[in-house]
């Protein structure tokens, strides 16, 4: 393990500026393919030269480097919500892979997603019963998966679905296959249109079983990964900040600079919270993470959206209008942190609070 850490840690010192000074060459506002005329096309072939130039290659939660995978996170984000999304779930399918399936070798240079949201009409089903699969079983799938960002993208991608027993497996399925369809009218989005979350239908579609039964909610990373995503909000408000900062320089607009004031003090205490929940990570990465993560899911999204508000306060309507990047990431950013289920996971933080004993919450609380 000592090994495996200090070859992590070596691997990705400066992966993050790289992955920043490889965006700032490849400005999705300098493609004339992006945009509403071209449905975001650019995306797609940005992803890819990301993966190609293997910047995909960010180091996996709870090996030591937590921290420096969410500045990773953080730097796509600043450029581009919608290519971020796409990522970081790329990303996060490669660490599932490498955490639950190690004894298989992910095919280099495909572009991977994990799509676990759930269809009430038509849930993904696998044909045949639990107790005759194991990991690495090929299976049969039928049903719908919502949500598939990026889904005329990806190239294989993770999916939840359940046998007949109710037991919930993780699938790995080729998108090019003519048993997988890709359903687009239900998507109307234009926050984060370019993301373009689609519906993917299995009509006996084959696929390969990923780890043991339940074992994509039950394993360690489970909620690594669902607080990294937090991570991808801090950088998106991050970058509304710093455009507000430099609209601000040579101005003497007190009102404004009271909201610019507020953007620093939200960005420095979400920055912390994001930090110490890394450290975290990295401190204990096998013990159940689930109450910090909602927690630092909940404060983020609070954070991005109190960025947000007194953003359109300090600059007004003609840069929300006119600058195409201030634009983008004030429409896309609160569709993203809608990830965060607000009240509901308030709800089930405060449940799992109440559950601990006191000793442990006031641990959590104090200095």
């Amino acid at each position: 393990m000592a090994a495996l850490l200090q070859s992590v840690s070596s691997t990705c010192v400066a992966i993050d500026q790289q992955i920043a000074a490889f965006l700032r060459h490849n400005d999705p506002a300098d493609d004339p393919t992006d945009g509403p005329a071209h449905g975001g096309a650019a995306i797609g072939r940005r992803l890819r030269d990301l993966i190609a130039a293997g910047l995909d290659r960010i180091p996996p939660p709870g090996l030591g480097a937590t921290g420096k995978r969410w500045q990773c996170l953080a730097q796509v984000a600043r450029c581009d919500l919608a290519l971020v999304k796409l990522y970081e779930s790329h990303t996060d399918a490669l660490a599932i892979l490498q955490e639950i399936d190690t004894r298989h070798v992910p095919r280099p240079g495909l572009v991977r997603a994990v799509w676990a949201s759930e269809s009430r009409d038509h849930p993904l089903k696998i044909r045949g019963r639990g107790e005759r699969m194991h990991e690495s079983s090929f299976v049969m799938l039928d049903g719908r998966k919502s949500w598939c960002s990026g889904a005329r993208i990806v190239d294989m991608a993770l999916m939840t679905a359940s046998d007949e027993d109710g037991g919930r497996w993780l699938v790995e399925v080729d998108l090019d296959c003519n048993r997988v369809a890709i359903d687009e009218r239900a998507w109307h989005a234009v926050g984060m249109r370019d993301s373009a979350s689609f519906d993917v239908i299995c009509d006996a579609a084959p696929a390969r079983v990923v780890g043991p039964v339940n074992g994509y909610l039950d394993r360690p990373g489970f909620w690594h990964g669902g607080a990294g995503v937090a991570a991808c909000w801090h950088g998106a408000a991050a970058s509304i900040g710093a455009i507000v900062r430099d609209l601000q320089a040579g101005r003497d607009d007190a009102h404004a600079w009271a909201h610019l004031g507020a953007i620093d003090c939200a960005l420095a205490s979400g920055r912390a919270l994001l930090r110490e929940c890394a450290a975290q990570i990295d401190a204990r990465p096998a013990v159940d993470f689930a109450r910090n993560a909602l927690r630092v899911r909940s404060a983020i999204a609070d954070m991005a959206e109190g960025v947000i508000h007194h953003a359109a306060r300090a600059v007004g309507p003609g840069p929300l209008c006119n600058d195409q990047r201030l634009a983008r990431l004030v429409a896309d950013l609160p569709i993203f942190i809608r990830q965060c289920r607000a009240e509901h996971d308030l709800v089930a933080q405060a449940r799992a609070l109440l559950a601990d004993a006191g000793e442990m919450c006031e641990i959590g609380w104090s200095l």
